[in-house]
């Protein structure tokens, strides 16, 4: 019988602190602390919560846990967004080569991701097919907004990026959107955690808003989306949506009606919700085939061992099967499968090259 696999679909790792160029630190861009306690930019710092942040920790922890592959995507800290352009760019190919490299070191346990910036979109389609061609990468990993080079912050599937859409259709890419930097546009006071408790949902919700009204998941058939954190305000908030085309058509004009993209085989979710009635809500409306395993290790918002919470990796899928939720089979797909589809889509050579590189 074959082994069941356990990939988990989102996860992050930071450079040992020696391994971050000087040019970052002196910047002002990010940096690691010599005692691997926190993590800093200019006026910024956030603790190192867990050593599995580190590579040599993370891969045990992996094994602990027994996750066979992960899939690491690019720190939030790294989208540039305000960063002058040729600190931008060096900041980018410093997160891209450093990521190329997990994944060429250890190709049975990491699928690493690339980011670009579409403020520059030249610049950012050449190191697309730099990161394809040379590097060997196959996830994109985007922000829910940027800046652009005026300074005005756009939403990800802005219409000025169809270019590099096209571009990731071609390569047969995954894209990851992520949200982040909700502070520096959203005009609140950052107090009480709320940009990541609230903000970030809602930035998901919003680049999702836009995906599926511009029909891309339909238009560039070769890219498959997964937005982080399952999406979550995005399925709350469907009804809403839908009520809002039908009723005012004159502000959708030449848009795609939001019901067509619902359970659409291009569009993904992570699990990352945090309990079984918001995960409930995303099988209900997406279908379990749409849904990845998230476990955004190793972040105190991931699913991590916890005995405040009496968590662990995979603690939600095994609620979700006690609850019938979820069939044994479907999690079993979340866990591997379902992944796989949203990394190599219909190609079925490339699947079965991510499956020997797994499990050598």
């Amino acid at each position: 019988m074959e082994k069941k696999l356990r990939i988990n679909g989102h996860s992050h790792l930071l450079p040992y602190p020696e391994e971050i160029p000087q040019f970052m630190k002196d910047k002002g861009i990010f940096w690691v602390d010599k005692d691997r306690k926190f993590m800093l930019q200019k006026n910024w710092s956030r603790p190192v919560t867990d050593s599995s942040f580190f590579l040599n920790e993370k891969l045990e922890w992996m094994e602990r846990n027994k996750i066979d592959h992960a899939v690491v995507l690019n720190l939030s800290q790294l989208y540039g967004n305000g960063l002058r352009v040729e600190e931008m760019k060096q900041a980018l190919r410093f997160q891209n080569d450093f990521n190329a490299r997990i994944q060429h070191e250890n190709p049975s346990k990491f699928t690493t991701g690339f980011v670009v910036h579409p403020g520059l979109l030249k610049g950012a389609m050449w190191e697309v097919e730099r990161c394809v061609e040379e590097l060997g990468m196959q996830l994109l990993c985007l922000p829910t907004h940027y800046m652009d080079t005026i300074g005005t912050w756009r939403c990800i599937f802005d219409e000025e990026n169809e270019e590099l859409f096209e571009l990731v259709s071609k390569y047969n890419l995954a894209v990851e959107i992520h949200p982040y930097d909700g502070e520096k546009f959203i005009l609140l006071e950052n107090t009480s955690w709320r940009f990541h408790l609230i903000w970030m949902l809602a930035q998901c919700a919003d680049a999702y808003h836009f995906l599926t009204l511009n029909g891309y998941q339909d238009r560039f058939p070769g890219m498959r989306t997964c937005f982080a954190h399952g999406g979550q305000l995005a399925q709350i908030n469907l009804g809403r949506r839908i009520q809002g085309f039908d009723g005012r058509p004159d502000l959708f004009e030449g848009k795609h009606h939001p019901r067509k993209a619902v359970a659409h085989k291009n569009i993904f979710f992570d699990t990352l919700v945090h309990d079984t009635g918001s995960l409930g809500l995303l099988v209900k409306n997406q279908t379990s085939k749409q849904v990845i395993m998230g476990l955004d290790d190793p972040y105190p918002l991931g699913e991590m061992e916890s005995e405040k919470q009496s968590s662990y990796p995979g603690k939600i899928l095994d609620l979700a099967k006690e609850q019938n939720i979820l069939t044994e089979s479907e999690c079993d797909a979340i866990w591997s499968d379902n992944v796989i589809q949203w990394l190599c889509g219909d190609d079925e050579q490339a699947k079965q090259k991510l499956i020997k590189r797994i499990t050598g």
